[in-house]
């Protein structure tokens, strides 16, 4: 993050996904008039649009429309998915006029941090864009059943083959370079060397039938791992 002119406070870089160009500039005029410390810095209206701009601009966060066109129909949930292999330094705020809750699982099971409807007012909107920038969740309140609802009962909790095939040492190593860490980094975390570091990744990748950290990645947000 850049930091803020007046107060060197860390500056969030924010894109704007909507299909409605009047939504776009109405959400960017807000957060320009209530988030001094919010830049946005691009928009996009379509599903194809969306991805390429989070991976050629890497936005913080990305205010994400659930309703989008383009790609394979899959709307906000599809562009999040299409974007795992940044989830841990661009994070994605789903803003919509849906509240229903199919929309609200698919898009956080995807990975996104947040669900909030567009009747949010601006100060609301510019909290919840620092809270997920954060690297905390923010959901309207009503909103925030679904996902307790379908998260919080173990009913998306991940019981398959593939997993059950890693130790839990390996479970705890496929996280942390799921997530980004350096081998270094793991090693220091978990209090282990780096070369056991570098045998536990191999092995993942042997039993998950992986050929690198970018598939682990990906492989690890599709499961809500990260």
């Amino acid at each position: 993050m850049s930091e803020t002119a007046e107060t060197g406070a860390p500056r969030i870089r924010v894109l704007i996904v909507d299909d409605h160009a009047l939504v776009r500039t109405g959400v960017r005029a807000e957060l320009a008039g209530h988030g001094p410390d919010i830049d946005v810095v691009g928009e996009a209206d379509d599903v194809e649009g969306a991805v390429g701009a989070v991976h050629a601009l890497a936005p913080e966060v990305v205010l994400l429309d659930v309703h989008l066109p383009g790609g394979r129909g899959g709307g906000g949930a599809e562009v999040v998915a299409a974007c795992a292999d940044v989830l841990a330094t661009t994070r994605f705020l789903a803003l919509s006029v849906s509240d229903s809750s199919e929309d609200v699982v698919s898009v956080i099971r995807a990975g996104a941090r947040g669900y909030v409807t567009k009747a949010i007012g601006a100060d609301e909107l510019v909290d919840a864009i620092r809270r997920v920038a954060a690297g905390d969740a923010a959901f309207s309140p009503r909103l925030a059943g679904f996902v307790l609802d379908a998260f919080g009962t173990g009913d998306v909790a991940v019981h398959d083959d593939e997993l059950d095939r890693l130790t839990a040492r390996e479970r705890e190593v496929m996280r942390l370079i799921a997530r980004g860490y350096a081998y270094k980094e793991v090693a220091a975390e978990l209090f282990i060397s780096i070369k056991t570091v570098e045998t536990h990744v191999s092995a993942v990748l042997r039993k998950l039938q992986l050929s690198s950290r970018h598939e682990l990645t990906r492989w690890a947000a599709a499961r809500r791992l990260l």
